[in-house]
């Protein structure tokens, strides 16, 4: 079955993992800017980590026959900083014409502090002002439930924000409803240890239903597996999914979202019925 994933960091892959994605039917990727590992130490960093996103990728991506689509931010975790998140932020915009650009993310909260919620909402300001979908990261483990209600209120109270042009990411048994409520698309992260498993996932979408729904592996230098959608949808035709409720989910939902995005050109991989 043809699928795509939404949140992956092929940065941090191995060449390898594109064909191993391109034999399992993955059609699209799309990379959000994140951690590279350390803290660094200054924007010039991120303007060269920003054209490998929009440059680099995807042409690596390219040669297997798989589109690739970018995110850009500075990550909730180096949002501790204030000062270098700002210099950051005035970089973004001579990126955000790139034509794999899908908006600006992953940002979010990392240990829900106010500096990381002063760089947020600038981020916010910043999609706001130039129409672009936004990816949220929310926090791992203890701090994701205090995390995801405060980006909530915080997405709530601008009411430039669209609710359908935002994805909660990562969510969980206990934050997916807060955000369905909400009318935003949740993510579901397939990621060993600190996010969903795929049997976790499905029986999430057995609970709450498949409407706005995505999953991703978030692939990155961590322990985890760029093919954990594929091991998704094995898990859903074991308990008896239909295909077509199956495509939903890993197919048209993150089309659906992806095509709100104002840089969209659709490719003709979306008219392949398998």
């Amino acid at each position: 079955m043809n699928y795509l994933d939404p949140h992956i960091h092929m940065i941090s892959r191995v060449t390898d993992d594109y064909q191993r994605l391109a034999y399992a039917g993955c059609q699209a990727v799309s990379e959000p800017a994140f951690w590279a590992g350390f803290d660094r130490g200054s924007a010039h960093g991120f303007r060269d980590y920003f054209r490998h996103l929009t440059e680099v990728e995807p042409r690596r991506a390219a040669q297997f026959g798989i589109a690739h689509y970018s995110w850009l931010c500075i990550n909730a975790k180096e949002a501790e900083n204030v000062s270098l998140s700002r210099d950051v932020l005035k970089l973004i915009p001579e990126f955000l014409d790139r034509p794999n650009v899908l908006g600006i993310g992953e940002i979010g909260l990392n240990k829900n502090t106010k500096n990381e919620c002063t760089v947020f909402l600038e981020h916010v300001e910043l999609a706001a002002k130039t129409n672009e979908l936004i990816l949220v990261h929310t926090p791992h483990l203890e701090d994701k439930y205090q995390g995801t209600r405060m980006i909530l209120d915080m997405l709530r109270g601008d009411r430039r924000v669209d609710p359908r042009r935002v994805c909660i990411d990562h969510v969980e048994e206990h934050t997916v409803k807060l955000a369905r409520n909400a009318g935003f698309w949740c993510g579901m992260t397939l990621y060993p240890l600190t996010k969903c498993t795929p049997q976790r996932a499905a029986d999430i979408i057995e609970r709450f239903g498949p409407e706005q729904m995505l999953v991703n592996s978030a692939g990155d230098w961590g322990k985890s597996d760029p093919l954990a959608v594929p091991e998704f949808i094995q898990e859903m035709k074991r308990r008896g999914h239909s295909p077509a409720v199956i495509r939903q989910i890993v197919f048209e939902n993150p089309l659906a979202f992806f095509r709100q995005s104002r840089r969209w050109v659709e490719p003709a991989w979306t008219q392949d019925p398998h």
